[in-house]
């Protein structure tokens, strides 16, 4: 095999000292990167090279170029929307079904909501009290109950004091509900789910591991039911990735 194809770009190089350089400084989402003369000396590199490396950092979600003469690479808190683009598109590319993503969401979630009872803060639980009463108060509308149920979820993964298991659940969230594919939920299965967080966050406010975690199991093989016996067609499409 060549050896060049095996050596990093000196942009990825350039894009991963950054990353260094932000932990080392403890650099927050919001602080500006130094500016590219600063930048040019400190790593020692050309401005194509650089500008680059900071275009990587920007597609990763990593930074924002703020323009202006104030402006320059902005830190940004990341979120979990390039890595289920990039699981969306390794899934289209292995032809996998959405069956796969049910599968994964099966085996993790009631394992993270065993976790979330032993760590969630009071100001968590507070959130996911808010959740229920939007999905209560919006029973009618689907668009804004599944956008409440998503973030019931994610709130627990990202209680569990895990970050990959946050970063995990959360961006299969963006594609589990599977309406980009077809699935739908009538009224009287969006009353079922929100039963349903209603016991899981009783469970969690009782910080009891053994019952949130049965309870987020039972409500996620509710799901499956649902799914396979109204749409068992749509659990063998292929989530189609959209490049965002």
């Amino acid at each position: 095999m060549n050896a060049d194809y095996k050596r990093p770009k000196a942009a990825m190089v350039i894009a991963q000292q950054i990353v260094r350089d932000v932990g080392r400084e403890s650099l927050q989402a919001g602080d500006l990167l130094p500016p590219e003369r600063t930048m040019l000396d400190k790593y020692d590199v050309g401005r194509g090279t650089l500008r680059e490396a900071l275009r990587l950092l920007e597609f990763q979600g990593v930074i924002a170029l703020k323009p202006g003469p104030r402006g320059g690479p902005v830190l940004l808190d990341p979120d979990a929307s390039h890595l289920a683009s990039t699981v969306v598109l390794l899934m289209q590319l292995k032809k996998a079904p959405f069956q796969t993503i049910v599968e994964v969401r099966n085996a993790l979630e009631p394992m993270i909501s065993c976790l979330a009872a032993e760590r969630i803060t009071d100001a968590s639980l507070e959130v996911l009290g808010g959740t229920i009463e939007q999905m209560r108060d919006n029973l009618g509308d689907q668009t804004v109950f599944l956008e409440a149920n998503k973030r019931f979820h994610d709130v627990i993964a990202w209680s569990s004091g895990n970050a990959l298991f946050g970063y995990m659940v959360d961006s299969l969230l963006g594609i589990m509900d599977g309406t980009v594919i077809g699935i739908d939920y009538p009224a009287p299965r969006r009353a079922a789910i929100l039963t349903a967080h209603e016991e899981i966050l009783g469970a969690l406010t009782r910080r009891d591991p053994k019952e949130s975690e049965q309870r987020m199991r039972e409500h996620i093989d509710a799901y499956t039911r649902y799914a396979q016996r109204k749409f068992p067609d749509v659990l063998t499409e292929i989530i189609p990735w959209d490049g965002r």
